[in-house]
């Protein structure tokens, strides 16, 4: 009996250590990056953003420019994204965001289903949330495992996993350009 819970704990354990170590990176590991992400700066004003949304065999699915108007006042934000995507179509999103102290934020939008939590920390932001998308006339609820990088105090970069029930449906990359465009 002794045995059997030994070798019990000690498979548990295993387990535990196998499922840490598959998990991802968190903000936390960025924290000496600079420049440092502040979003109530970086997302003030006017930018633009150039993405496309790559399928799970990596093949590109779908191509866009996003304008983009930040505005803040206090901790309350309101992040405007217009999108225009390569075959004419166009959409809105409007972000109300809410800095929290400490890094951490919450935002809401229409699409957006509940509260998405971000976390930031050095030049790194991690957004997680549920979008409600609309495919072939349905609407299906998709998780965003979100980070953005901070390159400069102009550029940052955005890469996001979307996924179903955990199985990873693809991947949208975004580069952000603060500041007049051409």
């Amino acid at each position: 009996m002794k045995r059997r819970l030994t070798l019990t704990l000690a498979a548990a354990a295993l387990a535990g250590a196998a499922l840490g170590g598959c998990a991802g990176p968190t903000p936390a590991d960025y924290a000496a990056e600079k420049p440092a992400l502040d979003l109530k700066t970086y997302f003030d004003g006017e930018l633009v953003a150039h993405g496309l949304f790559t399928d799970r065999s990596g093949k590109v699915a779908r191509r866009f420019v996003v304008q983009l108007t930040g505005r803040w006042n206090g901790d309350q934000g309101v992040l405007d994204e217009r999108f225009t995507y390569s075959d004419g179509k166009t959409e809105r999103r409007v972000w109300r965001l809410t800095a929290l102290g400490g890094g951490r934020y919450e935002g809401r939008a229409d699409d957006v289903v509940g509260v998405a939590q971000g976390v930031a920390a050095g030049n790194a932001l991690n957004w997680r949330y549920t979008l409600a998308l609309p495919v072939d006339g349905k609407v299906v609820e998709v998780q965003f495992d979100d980070w953005m990088f901070l390159m400069d105090e102009r550029v940052m970069l955005n890469k996001a996993v979307m996924s179903k029930f955990g199985v990873r449906l693809g991947e949208v990359t975004l580069s952000f350009y603060k500041g007049p465009t051409r």
